[in-house]
C-alpha cells in the first residue's frame, strides 16, 4: 500500500511535469525568455523557490557550458521533487520543441509560409518581450538596490547591447565577480543557499568522463551522441551559441538547406533552442534508419552535460554563498545577471520581436496590464496568440 510520503512524492513529481509540458508548449523566445516564464511561473505564483535562490541558478547556468534555461530548469525541478523532478522537469519542458523539430526534419517544407502560424509566432514572441520586461523589473527591485548594484547591472548590459561576441555573457560574469570581492561585506544581506545536492561529485566526475570517452566514437550512434556531447560540454551563452556549433557538426551528412531549415525552426518554436540537435540527428539518420531514435541520441547527448555539470556545481556554489566574504561576490553577479537578462530584452528578444509601432503598442499594454492585475499566463498566451491572428486576417 502506498505510504502518504510516496503519494506526496509522486504528486509533486507530477506538478513537475504538468508544469514544465504546458511551458514547453508555450515558451516562445529563446533562453532568456524561458527565464522569464520561469520567474513568473515557479517563483511569484508557485513560489517553489525564494527569488534570491532562483537567481542564484540563472548565475550558474551562465557559469557552466550547456543550455542555460534547460539546466534552471533542471535544477527547479530537482529542487521541488529530487533527482525524478529534475528529469521530468526536463523531459516535459523539451518534449514538445523535440516533436515538432524532428516533424520537421521529415515534413517541415509544408509548413513554411503559412500567414496564421507566422502570425502566431510573432504575437508569441512578443508575449516573451512583455514577460522578460517584468523579470528585469522585478529582479532589479531585488538586487539592484544598492547603487553599486544598479551600476553592476547597467554596466553589464551596456557591455553585452556594445560589444557582444561569444563568450561576453562569462567575461561579464567574471569582471562581475572580481568587483563582488571587494564589496564592503558587513552590509550585504546574507542570501538564500541552494539546496545540496547527493552525488554531486560523483554527476561532475561522470561529465567529465563521458566527454573523454566521447573521443572513441566516430560513427553510428555512438558517434552521433558523441559529436552532440561534446557541442552542449563547450558551449557557454546558450541557443543563440550552439546553432552553428551544431551545424558544423553535420554539415557533412545534412544538406544546407536542411540546416537553414532547422537553424530558423530552433529560433521559432517553443521549448530550448538545443533541440535544434534533435533536427539535426533525425536529419542525419541514414536511409531506413529510426529518425525518432536519431534524434533522441542526438537530443540527450547536446543536453546532458549542461544538466549534470549544474547539479554537480550546485553544492559548490552552495559552499562558496555561505562563506562571508563571497556573499558579495554571489551580489554581484546577482546583478550582473539582471543586467544580461536586459541586454536579452533588447537583443535579441526585442530586436527581432519589435517591428511595427503596433508591436510596441501590444508589448506596452500587455506590461501594464501583467504589472497591475497580474494574469495568469495561461490568459496572456490566449490574447497574444487572438491578436496574432486578428493581425494576420
Amino acid at each position: 500500500m502506498m505510504t502518504d510520503k510516496k503519494r506526496s512524492y509522486i504528486k509533486r513529481v507530477s506538478e513537475v511535469f504538468v508544469s514544465f509540458l504546458w511551458l514547453g508548449f508555450t515558451s516562445f523566445g529563446g533562453p532568456a525568455a524561458h527565464l522569464g516564464y520561469f520567474n513568473q511561473t515557479f517563483i511569484k505564483r508557485k513560489q517553489w523557490a525564494s527569488e534570491a535562490q532562483y537567481v542564484q541558478w540563472v548565475a550558474l547556468s551562465q557559469i557552466v557550458p550547456g543550455p542555460g534555461s534547460s539546466q534552471v530548469g533542471f535544477a527547479l525541478g530537482y529542487h521541488r521533487a529530487g533527482l525524478l523532478g529534475a528529469i521530468a522537469a526536463f523531459v516535459a519542458f523539451t518534449l514538445p520543441s523535440f516533436v515538432v523539430m524532428v516533424l520537421l526534419a521529415q515534413f517541415g517544407y509544408h509548413w513554411q509560409g503559412n500567414v496564421f502560424f507566422d502570425g502566431v509566432v510573432h504575437a508569441l514572441k512578443l508575449l516573451a518581450v512583455v514577460v522578460v520586461a517584468d523579470a528585469c523589473v522585478s529582479m532589479w527591485r531585488s538586487f539592484c538596490q544598492r547603487k553599486a548594484m544598479a551600476c553592476v547591472a547597467l554596466l553589464s548590459a551596456a557591455t553585452l547591447i556594445w560589444m557582444p561576441f561569444s563568450f561576453s555573457s562569462l567575461v561579464v560574469l567574471v569582471i562581475a565577480a572580481c568587483i563582488g570581492f571587494f564589496l564592503p561585506f558587513s552590509s550585504l544581506n546574507a542570501h538564500d543557499p541552494l539546496p545540496k545536492v547527493r552525488c554531486a561529485w560523483f554527476l561532475l566526475f561522470l561529465s567529465v568522463g563521458l566527454f573523454l570517452i566521447s573521443f572513441a566514437f566516430d560513427s553510428g550512434l555512438g558517434g552521433v551522441f558523441a559529436d552532440f556531447y561534446r557541442a552542449g560540454a563547450l558551449v557557454f551563452g546558450g541557443g543563440h551559441v550552439v546553432l552553428p556549433m551544431l551545424s558544423a557538426f553535420v554539415s557533412d551528412r545534412v544538406s544546407e538547406a536542411n540546416l537553414l531549415i532547422g537553424y530558423a525552426a530552433a529560433q521559432a518554436v517553443p521549448g530550448p533552442m538545443f533541440t535544434m540537435a534533435s533536427f539535426l540527428g533525425a536529419s542525419a539518420a541514414p536511409q531506413g534508419a529510426n529518425v525518432w531514435l536519431w534524434a533522441g541520441i542526438a537530443t540527450l547527448g547536446v543536453f546532458l552535460s549542461g544538466l549534470l555539470l549544474m547539479l554537480g556545481a550546485q553544492n559548490i556554489w552552495h559552499h562558496l554563498s555561505s562563506n562571508t566574504r563571497c556573499r558579495g561576490i554571489v551580489a554581484s553577479l546577482n546583478a550582473a545577471v539582471v543586467g544580461i537578462l536586459i541586454a536579452a530584452l533588447y537583443h535579441p528578444i526585442g530586436t527581432s520581436s519589435l517591428v511595427s509601432v503596433w508591436d510596441i503598442v501590444c508589448v506596452a499594454l500587455g506590461f501594464i496590464w501583467l504589472k497591475y492585475k497580474r494574469p495568469s499566463i495561461f490568459m496572456l498566451i490566449i490574447v497574444f496568440v487572438l491578436i496574432g491572428l486578428v493581425r494576420r486576417y
